[in-house]
């Protein structure tokens, strides 16, 4: 007769939710989702930070990665969620995990807040692009021929092969300034980063060839105001928005 399976250990949920922001810079933006994922796992021990875990037989901390950058992209607005099993100073967690991580993986703020919000508030975000060896008139050039189109198909490989998209749909503001890019981008399905925009501007103006690869940084993220442009962060209220519950940042 089989051995009953042993029925795994119910945590009990989370008696406080954190919002991290962090910010990936100098070397750090090589690396990747996984391994940032580790080192922050490994920091929440090390700040012995009281993780609530989740249920069944490979419990794993309530952690929850929204949107990261992509691997090579530095960013002064990444934005993840945990889970405490004991209620916690988040002033005081902030300065123990940014303690605990390594050089160029900075956290920034830490608030408390209420669970399962963070996705709906990302909408958009702010790139800024450097690029070497190309002139004012060859960034205007394509710049200009890029917005003029109503659509610019892009492909990128993807977990599920190659795959066609528009990247021109998801440019609310493309802006240059001091030989550098800096663009405002809706968060749709599927998502559109700036290196796919980088690709459009090469089949928009066929002169469009930085001389090395462009430093994609992330400065803003947050709920986007598709009229104005502006990018409003998580926990804050846009000027003139009414109140909205929950804890601000």
């Amino acid at each position: 007769m089989a051995t009953p399976r042993t029925q795994p250990e119910q945590h009990l949920p989370p008696v406080q939710w954190l919002r991290v922001k962090y910010a990936k810079r100098g070397r750090a933006r090589f690396t990747s989702h996984r391994d940032f994922g580790r080192a922050f796992e490994r920091a929440l021990r090390r700040a012995r930070v009281p993780m609530a875990y989740s249920s069944g037989f490979s419990p794993h901390p309530r952690i929850s990665y929204p949107n990261a950058s992509p691997t090579g992209a530095a960013s002064e607005a990444e934005f993840l969620e945990i889970g405490l099993a004991a209620a916690c100073d988040p002033d005081k967690v902030r300065i123990a995990l940014d303690a605990a991580l390594p050089p160029g993986l900075d956290v920034v703020e830490v608030a408390a807040v209420r669970p399962g919000m963070l996705t709906d508030e990302l909408t958009g975000s702010r790139w800024q692009v450097d690029l070497t060896g190309l002139s004012v008139t060859t960034l205007q050039a394509a710049r200009d021929a890029f917005l003029a189109k109503d659509e610019v198909l892009v492909q990128r490989m993807t977990k599920n092969g190659m795959r066609e998209f528009d990247a021109r749909a998801a440019v609310v503001s493309l802006e240059i300034e001091n030989g550098r890019l800096t663009m405002t981008l809706a968060h749709q399905t599927p998502l559109v980063r700036p290196d796919d925009v980088l690709a459009g501007l090469r089949v928009a103006g066929p002169e469009f060839a930085p001389a090395e690869a462009p430093i994609l940084t992330r400065l803003a993220q947050g709920r986007l105001n598709s009229e104005s442009g502006a990018i409003t962060e998580p926990g804050h209220e846009a000027p003139g928005a009414p109140a909205r519950g929950g804890t601000k940042l």
